[in-house]
């Protein structure tokens, strides 16, 4: 786990750095505030591709996978140094696809490794340590990465990222993890095998509401992120850079949310967790609206706490429930549920802001994500954790699917 969290400390400090930075370097050089959105949507358009992706983390090693991908990125990112104009800008948005692309695969061998060596009871704590570990960064990242692009531009940013890639591989190529090879198939087949991710999936009673609830509060967060630069130019009068001290202070509410979602874990069912989390969520976007700056530091840090939740959530209910030999696959298509709304709402919010005032757009997102909650409650979050049946033997039942692989 010590070895683990640190190299989710350091990706996660160059990701949050060039995910910034990388839409502050397309404002700069082209002026358009959609142009900068889209730099996100161009990071998450990879996860429509997630269940095709996550079979790999099934059919290989998990933590080699987790090293080659990041020795990878290491070596592309310090391409970025070409892009010093708006000519250029495509090659950013062809770096951010693949970039997005590792994230998947990555996403998808990291829940498999974790399901595997941990016992359940400690899966909360833990997903909740690895958010702290992961969103902490985003108390110095944002400061950081938007000092070296305001002094020395947007090149120094993707060789720091590419740092932390090439040292995160080293610590992962050190964890003390020993895995026994997938078992091969008699009939090996990527799109079967795919297939079969998505229909576990949809067999499991406690994973469809979650992930449902997971996608709408994607869905809102990705047109709320589409209106950061209108926030921050045309609501609070600042420049672009601002963004950083606004994630900032919402990755001090992120740290604070992964701390206590261990504990709630034990105590509440999953899907009570993330209906608070979208909860807190909507009513932080809609004070975002107000055009003051104390409330838009508030909305900040309450988005940082109640997203997460929802993540923590979905993640940690994949791991207990997936089947050992499909973890990859589940997680990865749960992934893309999730993540996919928010690809596509960060191209319609790119639209949206420059057609609708912020102070009306915002609003609306905070009514829809309270509606959803007050549905959930309405519902009820469905048994608790400890009391819960069903879930890896019912799917062994149902499937004829084997235990937990050995490790």
């Amino acid at each position: 786990m010590r070895w683990y969290l640190t190299g989710v400390v350091v990706s996660g400090f160059g990701t949050t750095a060039m995910w910034l930075v990388s839409g502050i370097w397309v404002k700069s050089l082209t002026g358009s505030d959609s142009l900068a959105a889209l730099t996100a949507f161009a990071l998450w358009a990879p996860v429509l591709l997630g269940p095709l992706l996550g079979t790999l983390a099934d059919r290989v090693r998990r933590r080699p996978l987790l090293v080659v991908s990041n020795a990878a990125m290491a070596v592309l990112l310090p391409l970025l140094l070409w892009v010093e104009s708006a000519d250029r800008v495509w090659l950013l948005f062809a770096v951010l696809v693949l970039y997005g692309a590792q994230g998947t695969v990555h996403e998808a061998a990291e829940q498999a490794l974790v399901s595997a060596v941990l016992d359940e009871e400690r899966l909360g704590t833990f997903n909740g340590l690895r958010m702290t570990a992961n969103e902490s960064m985003k108390l110095i990242a944002p400061l950081v990465a938007a000092g070296l692009f305001a002094r020395y531009g947007g090149g120094p940013v993707a060789l720091l990222d590419a740092a932390t890639f090439a040292v995160a591989a080293g610590v992962f190529a050190l964890m003390p993890v020993r895995e026994t090879r997938p078992a091969r198939p008699a009939a090996r087949h990527w799109w079967r095998e795919t297939a079969e991710g998505v229909r576990l999936l949809r067999a499991s009673p406690v994973l469809r509401p979650l992930v449902a609830t997971g996608s709408v509060t994607m869905l809102l967060a990705g047109v709320n992120g589409a209106a950061i630069y209108a926030v921050v130019d045309g609501g609070l009068g600042h420049p672009p850079a601002y963004a950083g001290v606004l994630y900032a202070v919402q990755g001090a509410g992120s740290v604070l949310a992964g701390l206590v979602a261990g504990p709630l874990l034990r105590r509440i069912p999953e899907l009570t967790l993330a209906g608070a989390g979208l909860a807190l969520f909507s009513v932080a976007v809609g004070v975002r609206a107000l055009p003051y700056e104390a409330t838009a530091l508030a909305a900040s840090a309450v988005i940082g706490l109640g997203l997460p939740w929802v993540l923590v959530a979905v993640v940690t209910a994949v791991q207990r429930e997936a089947p050992a030999e499909a973890v990859g696959r589940v997680a990865a298509t749960a992934h893309t549920l999730v993540l996919a709304p928010n690809a596509v709402a960060l191209a319609l919010g790119a639209g949206l802001v420059a057609v609708i005032d912020v102070q009306v757009l915002l609003p609306l997102l905070a009514v829809a994500g309270a509606a959803w909650a007050v549905w959930l409650a309405v519902r009820g979050g469905g048994a608790s954790p400890r009391g819960r049946t069903g879930g890896r033997g019912a799917w062994r039942e149902a499937f004829g699917r084997g235990g937990r692989r050995a490790v």
